[in-house]
């Protein structure tokens, strides 16, 4: 069978599309808070309804997250993603013509419940339609789009104030609706609603009609059974062999939001302002979304060859060293160093975090998302971690100019740097590899780690590994 048809390419671009979507609403703050006080559409804010304008997005994401698992797994992961078009294109609209902080509040919240049920989707989503010799390949394009979304941010506000920057941003959820239309549910999603007819033409539409489907049919069949069985209900999450798998996606998404990438996406103009860099702080910020969507992209091409273990390793000792050279530099700043002949320290430290963090931790957490979860709880689980990731972010984004005030610029930035480095740690310890293997083949083997029978004197990593 063709591991590349046009279909799942096509399917992949399409849902990337929301990935896009998220990113554009993450990269939105950096430029648009720097214009709204410089631009002829005057908003000033203050630092704390700055912070609120950043933070608000991720607090509305994480009930986002709550509704989006029950809704996905009760109408469908397509019908879902459907659903978020019109509140994200009146969301975009609110902060366009908002006359008030309160509008662009409204704006924010709105958008951010959007982003927390698309989040969840789009992994999910992708992991049940994607063949596994492809998956990480195909599943990190969202990622690559997603950070094209930030860079087109940066890039519009570049030329454009925050009132016309959200006017662009409405267009986006234009073309997701259109393209969604034209994609197929997920075969997984109808075989768990007994409609078996509908996962056929499913599959055939992704695989091309002139793959023979069955054996994979009847694998998702045979997968859907037994983990109905072992499972039985949705509070079976919480039984111990689920929780373990929770326990490293949760881990996964902490040191993915706490290494600070979410804090420094959305301050990133605000940060260049305060190093004093001689470089602008809008080049800055296009330069660091162009090397976000690169360092993503390259990590397309590596994530089926090099496996999802060593672009963790790869990408935390690379985000803790950049972290802590940027400490350092506020450091001797703020001490009173003259560091004008090092002003190009904050924007290369910039880069290397964010290629660091393009690599590994920022797509495979989310590609994992929807590969170890039993299929059974895929929905509340996925859901779950969803939750926490965006708490994680909201704790990150509405406390990191109050940290700042606390600890420093530089002891901000070093703290991030041990979060990045003990991440190495659970990386090694706790997180499966998942390359080139199916949903079921996963599942079984993480079911085979829990059977006396099998798992007498194993670990979850030695099985899966």
């Amino acid at each position: 069978m063709r591991n590349w048809t046009w279909t799942q390419v096509f399917t992949t671009l399409t849902v990337s599309m929301c990935s896009m979507m998220i990113g554009f609403v993450t990269g939105y703050t950096s430029p648009a808070l720097m214009s709204m006080t410089t631009s002829e559409h005057y908003l000033p804010l203050s630092r704390q309804e700055q912070s609120l304008v950043g933070s608000l997005m991720p607090l509305l994401a994480l009930f986002g997250a709550m509704v989006g698992g029950p809704l996905m797994d009760l109408l469908g992961r397509k019908i879902t993603i459907i659903g978020t078009v019109a509140p994200f294109i009146a969301a975009w609209l609110l902060i366009a013509f908002a006359s008030g902080v309160e509008m662009v509040y409204a704006g924010r919240c709105i958008s951010g419940f959007c982003v927390g049920v698309a989040s969840l989707c789009i992994p999910v989503y992708l992991g049940e339609t994607v063949q596994p010799e492809v998956r990480g390949r195909l599943e990190l394009m969202a990622s690559t789009i997603g950070n094209a979304g930030i860079l087109l941010s940066f890039v519009g506000g570049k030329f454009m104030d925050w009132s016309k920057l959200a006017l662009v941003g409405s267009v986006v959820p234009v073309i997701i609706f259109v393209c969604m239309l034209l994609i197929p549910e997920t075969p997984r999603w109808y075989i768990s609603k007994n409609k078996v007819t509908e996962a056929r033409t499913a599959l055939e539409w992704l695989r091309s009609k002139e793959a023979n489907i069955d054996l994979e049919l009847n694998n998702i069949r045979e997968s859907h059974s037994q983990s109905v069985k072992d499972t039985g209900n949705t509070w079976e999450l919480f039984k111990k062999h689920n929780l373990k798998l929770l326990f490293i996606a949760i881990g996964l998404m902490f040191f993915e939001q706490m290494s600070g990438i979410d804090a420094v996406i959305y301050y990133t103009a605000l940060i260049f302002k305060a190093s004093g860099s001689t470089i602008d702080d809008n080049l800055s910020t296009i330069i660091v979304g162009v090397v976000n969507c690169t360092s993503t992209l390259i990590a397309t091409f590596l994530i089926d060859n090099l496996g999802r273990k060593i672009l963790l390793y790869i990408s935390a000792a690379t985000m803790t060293v950049s972290l802590t050279v940027l400490g350092t530099f506020f450091y001797m700043k703020d001490s009173g160093y003259d560091v004008t002949e090092y002003g190009s320290i904050p924007l290369t430290s910039f880069v290397f975090f964010v290629v660091g963090f393009s690599l590994g931790l920022g797509p495979v957490p989310w590609l994992m998302l929807g590969e170890i979860l039993p299929a059974k709880v895929r929905g509340p689980a996925a859901s779950l971690v969803t939750v926490c990731t965006w708490g994680f972010a909201f704790i990150v984004t509405n406390s990191f100019l109050h940290v700042i005030k606390i600890l420093g610029t530089c002891g901000t930035f070093w703290m991030f740097a041990c979060i990045c480095f003990i991440s190495i740690v659970f990386v090694f310890f706790y997180v499966p590899e998942t390359k080139g293997q199916s949903l079921e083949d996963i599942e079984e083997k993480l079911r085979r780690a829990h059977n006396p029978v099998y798992s007498r004197g194993n670990s979850i990593l030695q099985e899966i590994q």
